[in-house]
């Protein structure tokens, strides 16, 4: 699982990432409490609006960041963008109202909507065998999972010795160490070929994903990843807390509990993958969140209980994420690549505006036992659309025809056709629809 940490490239983005989401999970623990200050026992309604504006902006951003990135210089776009969220971070303790603290996290939000797609298209570029990538999603998985397992535990600690206040400073100091793994990592260069006009790498990842079914089908998976995610990362602190009765720390755990779920399905995801299509790992994921979620108002009754909920929680959540940049690469060509993960981060985010502002508003309005049921219907219809529009059958090479070019065409010669032909297919300037042709 750990072989393409011998990628020296590779090696420092992971790392890098690592910096940074142990930061970023810091300032996730201390933005809670700091609602739950504010708001007591409504403080989901305060966090899910908090966290619906962190949607807008990364839905608002990346696709007009990565259209203008493909211009720019991989390194220096990546070193800016973690100085600019440093620079933020370094600021959050010395505010005192809630709304500077809002305005400041919008910032960092909107440099992280730049900064991660960039991130993430970089890597199949690093690693061109499917089985190295595979594995290197698995660990940017864990990688992530950090935020959930490591923050909060670390969180957790330094809560006993100072302010909530103060967990923001460590987030400074995840972002500037990632800098410093990304200045010194060999980073491959944007291509040279001729650059397409800005509207079109705008709008290109987009259009992928409404031609292509496996995409379309990924999308409806990530409104099930929303739905779950949003019931954790939103009522965790309202359950423990106001229910409970317990402690900052106990929260902390609590999401740790999560994370740990999530890092165990990570581990097994590589053999997983190699036994089952990404589709089928993807809905089992699903499927398991809305169990979970189906069960809450019934079985998260004690603080035992509620860990064992949230490390099944975070199981099926890894399940659903993990294999999704699997899904991405077989489905685009290496230009249409950096588009075609903005897009994935725009549109999931829409997922997850639609579910953070739901998760808070009902437990604030009802309570988090409402909260439970309506997410999960909200985790169900993802589940069933996407085993609804997902082909079962998905293979890599589709037989298919083109009955619009000339007989001479290099591209029907490239693949010796003279009619119906299969290979690794994709929509491109070659291909524009989807093939119906079943050869």
């Amino acid at each position: 699982m750990f072989s393409p940490l011998r990628h020296a490239a590779y090696r420092h983005l992971f790392l890098a990432q690592v910096a940074a989401l142990l930061g970023t999970g810091m300032a996730t623990v201390a933005l809670g409490l700091l609602a739950h200050d504010l708001a007591g026992a409504s403080a989901g309604e305060i966090l899910g609006a908090a966290l619906a504006i962190k949607m807008v902006a990364y839905i608002g951003v990346a696709p007009f960041a990565s259209a203008l990135a493909a211009r720019l210089p991989r390194k220096t776009l990546l070193v800016s963008l973690d100085i600019v969220r440093a620079g933020v971070a370094a600021a959050l303790p010395f505010v005192g109202e809630a709304w500077h603290v809002y305005a400041l996290m919008t910032a960092l939000y909107v440099a992280s909507a730049a900064f991660t797609p960039a991130f993430q298209a970089m890597i199949p570029d690093l690693l061109e065998d499917e089985a190295e990538y595979t594995k290197a999603l698995s660990l940017s998985r864990l990688a992530a999972d950090l935020e959930s397992v490591a923050s909060p535990v670390l969180a957790a600690l330094l809560l006993a010795v100072m302010s909530y206040s103060n967990l923001f400073a460590g987030t400074a100091v995840g972002f500037v160490v990632s800098a410093l793994f990304v200045v010194s990592a060999a980073l491959p260069a944007i291509s040279a070929a001729q650059p397409r006009p800005f509207l079109q790498r705008l709008t290109g990842g987009v259009r992928l994903f409404a031609l292509t079914p496996r995409l379309r089908g990924l999308l409806a998976v990530s409104l099930a990843t929303a739905a779950g995610g949003a019931m954790v990362f939103v009522n965790t602190v309202v359950l423990v807390q106001s229910r409970f009765g317990l402690s900052e720390q106990a929260t902390a755990w609590a999401l740790a509990a999560f994370g740990g779920g999530s890092m165990t399905a990570a581990v097994i995801l590589p053999r997983l993958l190699a036994r089952l299509p990404d589709r089928s790992a993807m809905v089992l994921g699903a499927g398991a969140m809305t169990l979970v979620l189906l069960a809450g108002p019934w079985l998260a009754v004690s603080y035992p209980a509620l860990l064992a909920l949230w490390v099944v929680m975070g199981f099926g959540y890894s399940l659903t994420i993990t294999p999704a940049g699997r899904a991405l690469r077989r489905s685009s060509t290496a230009g249409d690549r950096p588009a075609l993960f903005a897009a994935q981060f725009a549109l999931s985010h829409a997922c997850w505006l639609i579910a953070y502002p739901v998760a808070g508003l009902v437990s604030a309005e009802a309570d988090p036992g409402a909260a439970f049921l309506v997410l999960a219907g909200l985790c169900a219809t993802g589940t069933v659309v996407a085993l609804l529009i997902w082909p079962a059958h998905d293979p890599e090479n589709l037989p298919h025809r083109h009955d619009e070019l000339a007989p001479d065409d290099p591209h029907l010669a490239e693949h010796a056709a003279d009619g119906v032909h299969a290979h690794p297919f994709v929509i491109d300037a070659q291909h524009h629809r989807w093939p119906t042709t079943k050869g």
